[in-house]
């Protein structure tokens, strides 16, 4: 069984920063592309960025030149926003795509991390 846990959620002031992380567990031999994607009251889920296994990142328009995503290593990914927005608001969501021990390769979501910007 596969399971993504994220961390670092919380209530920021506008203007603040914060970073979110996200670790893989189980019968893994590997991950592949992981990302960040949120998710606000009475709007669909979007991503805000995404990484490869060899460290290739994209970034939604909104977020460009406020957010940094990393892999810590094969299993990690963690994002490090600035500059936070009332609007950035959201439960943030961890995905993965990732090779599961005998099994191939699947797409998994972690239980989502609350993100409230305000003052």
């Amino acid at each position: 069984q596969v399971q993504l846990v994220e961390s670092g959620g919380g209530l920021v002031q506008p203007g603040g920063s914060l970073r979110l992380s996200c670790a893989a567990s189980g019968n893994i031999f590997g991950v592949n592309e992981m990302g960040w994607f949120r998710q606000a009251p009475g709007k669909q889920r979007e991503l805000v960025a995404s990484i490869t296994s060899g460290g290739s990142a994209s970034y939604a328009d909104s977020v460009k030149g406020r957010a940094t995503i990393s892999r810590g290593d094969a299993k990690t990914v963690h994002l490090q926003m600035y500059s936070l927005k009332p609007e950035d608001t959201a439960v943030y969501y961890c995905n993965a795509r990732v090779r599961v021990i005998g099994f191939g390769t699947v797409d998994r979501w972690g239980q989502g991390t609350q993100v409230t910007v305000s003052s």
